[in-house]
């Protein structure tokens, strides 16, 4: 079965596939779907349902979407659900890892966490997954792989930031990986 995954990001299609083998995982793109999706709630979860729920509607194809919230802790759970627009509008991945690095220069406390929620729509009916990792915030950026803020989090038990991983080792602890395994689990049984 293919399925769609409400994204045009080249990252998160290839870390989706490599997860979910038993599918194919086709993009927006792929549906010549260029539309702007909604991200119009305040929660994580929210804002995944409806990105899922508006190509479900325009569509009527089986398909996931996925919000992620980079949430750290001296700043009270922010950037949060704004993760991807933290600096602006323009959802640079440099000037929001800037933004934050500027935000918790004095700071000590470096603890975060990345929070990702995956629904998927098969056939009209809503299914819900979910993956954390806990980690740390660096002062610095360190490696090229990855994206989004992978080259600033540290996460618990390693001394490499994700963009210094591969993409099995990451795959392994995401919480995009932890919430698509669990999809992918899911599909066996479906």
């Amino acid at each position: 079965m293919d399925l769609v995954f409400a994204t045009n990001n080249a990252g998160k299609l290839s870390e989706a596939q490599d997860i979910v083998k038993n599918h194919k995982i086709i993009s927006l793109k792929d549906i010549n779907c260029f539309d702007d999706l909604p991200e119009t709630h305040e929660t994580i979860f929210e804002n995944a349902e409806e990105k899922a729920m508006y190509l479900w509607d325009k569509y009527h194809l089986n398909c996931f979407s996925d919000d992620t919230g980079l949430e750290v802790e001296a700043l009270n759970g922010a950037p949060g659900v704004y993760s991807a627009r933290y600096a602006g509008q323009q959802k640079n991945p440099e000037d929001n890892m800037r933004l934050l690095l500027e935000n918790l220069k004095c700071e000590d406390n470096r603890k975060a966490r990345f929070h990702t929620e995956v629904v998927l729509i098969l056939d009209g009916k809503i299914y819900h997954f979910e993956g954390y990792v806990n980690g740390i915030i660096t002062r610095e950026k360190r490696g090229n792989q990855g994206f989004g803020y992978d080259p600033i989090f540290q996460p618990e038990g390693y001394k490499i930031t994700m963009a210094e991983m591969t993409a099995d080792e990451k795959n392994k602890i995401s919480h995009r990986g932890m919430a698509l395994k669990k999809m992918g689990k899911f599909l066996l049984d479906y």
